[in-house]
């Protein structure tokens, strides 16, 4: 089946389809980066050892690995629009779930809520995507999409800072300290109206998408759409390829956004909860450049290589840095009246500068010349997202059990493979179109 926007409205203007998806960004970016103040978070409420603390990303992130597929499957049966509208609707169900999950403090339950939520952003990331890269020319894709990338690292901006304004605006001093139980309690109930306001909030959007003037796109009729995905990686190498380079793209991107916390929090920083923020911030001028630079300057490719080459560098000066140095924030943050955070703690920001065009680039890199299988690629690629589930994991096994912060320093060694395979895509491996 062939994507193509519907003809009845091919001529009308792509401003509002556009931003609808930019708001469905929005929330993505906003659900997804709350997990990097949840974890530090809950690790702190629940005493989790930093493997433990992956479990909550990992939870999350695992869902795409039995739901990519199976939402490219709905969104085949009841369209792109209304998958949309599934996807906000059971990420507002996830919401709920964390209203009981903070009353009891059963840390089972709260994995089972991120196991919602992650379904639900399956659903909507494998409809909204395609709508992307097919409202316009391929090769403008990457800029579109880091259009789309803006927002949803802007809101991975906000999403933090409003956890901390919410959550934990009461709660100063108790870093580094053991907390008595009623503390515990205090802390717990403070998740439940802020939970309860994101779902109604994403619940109203839902009913918002399904009956807005979205266009939908349509797919011709062809027996290759029913492709099984063996031979749909079979014959797309570059696809096959992609959906690794994605694995361990979200892999980096999701250590260096979400385990910061964690880091700070071992390291004594008092609002670990915004750290998040920082790698947002990096994220949001790496799309900036991204919409400045693609395909004007320089093409889809060079930008995957510079982003790769530069996230093996910044890995390495992380794992070899010093934690007692102050100097990066000695000149980057000091003079605009900034905190001081030790240098490896900005690093780890500074990967959101390099992960940025990624995701951008990997998406038409990996899409190009499917045609009838655009939307059984993007299903594909989706299980990307996957990667978010192990590279913490990865991380909080490296990191060891006694969760120290030189320990969980050494632990972000992990992200060197996943450059150096981004690396390799960007050099060779989307160019392969047979396997022999």
């Amino acid at each position: 089946m062939e994507a193509t926007v519907s003809n009845n409205t091919s001529s009308r203007s792509n401003v509002i389809p556009m931003a609808i998806v930019a708001a469905l960004f929005f929330i993505l970016g906003f659900v997804t980066w709350l997990n990097g103040s949840l974890m530090p978070y809950l690790k702190q409420v629940l005493q989790l050892s930093p493997f433990q603390a992956s479990l909550i990303l990992f939870s999350f992130y695992i869902a795409v690995t039995f739901t990519a597929i199976p939402s490219s499957a709905v969104i085949r049966k009841v369209g792109y629009k209304n998958g949309m509208a599934l996807g906000i609707g059971t990420m507002m169900l996830a919401a709920l779930l964390f209203i009981p999950a903070a009353k009891t403090q059963m840390f089972g339950l709260f994995l089972f809520a991120q196991l919602i939520m992650g379904t639900g952003q399956t659903l909507l990331q494998t409809a909204v995507n395609p709508y992307v890269v097919k409202l316009g020319p391929e090769e403008s894709a990457a800029a579109r999409v880091s259009v789309m990338g803006i927002l949803n690292k802007f809101a991975g901006v906000i999403a933090p800072v409003m956890f901390t304004a919410l959550i934990l605006s009461d709660f100063k001093g108790l870093v580094g300290s053991e907390l008595t139980q009623a503390e515990i309690d205090q802390m717990a109930n403070s998740l439940v109206y802020p939970y309860l306001g994101l779902a109604f909030f994403i619940g109203i959007f839902a009913l918002g998408v399904k009956f807005s003037p979205l266009p939908e796109i349509t797919e011709s009729d062809s027996d290759d759409a029913n492709a099984s995905v063996k031979t749909v990686l079979s014959n797309h190498p570059n696809l096959a390829l992609g959906v690794v380079a994605l694995f361990v793209y979200v892999a980096v991107e999701v250590i260096a956004g979400d385990t910061i916390g964690s880091f700070a929090l071992s390291l004594g920083v008092e609002n670990y909860s915004v750290m998040t923020s920082y790698t947002m911030v990096c994220m949001v001028l790496g799309y900036i450049l991204g919409i400045l630079l693609i395909p004007r300057v320089i093409s889809q490719q060079m930008a995957l290589t510079v982003s790769a080459i530069l996230g093996c560098l910044v890995t390495l000066a992380i794992v070899f840095g010093d934690n007692s140095s102050y100097v990066l924030s000695s000149a980057l943050l000091q003079p605009f009246g900034g905190v001081m955070l030790p240098d490896t703690l900005l690093l780890i920001a500074f990967l959101g500068f390099a992960n940025a065009i990624v995701w951008p680039a990997v998406w038409p890199l990996a899409l190009s010349g499917l045609g009838k299988l655009t939307s059984v690629g993007s299903g594909l690629l989706i299980m990307g997202i996957a990667g978010g589930a192990f590279g913490p994991l990865f991380w909080g096994l490296a990191s060891g059990s006694a969760g120290t912060a030189e320990a969980q320093q050494g632990g972000y060694i992990v992200m060197l493979p996943c450059y150096l395979f981004i690396l390799f895509y960007a050099l060779k491996g989307h160019k392969i179109k047979s396997w022999k």
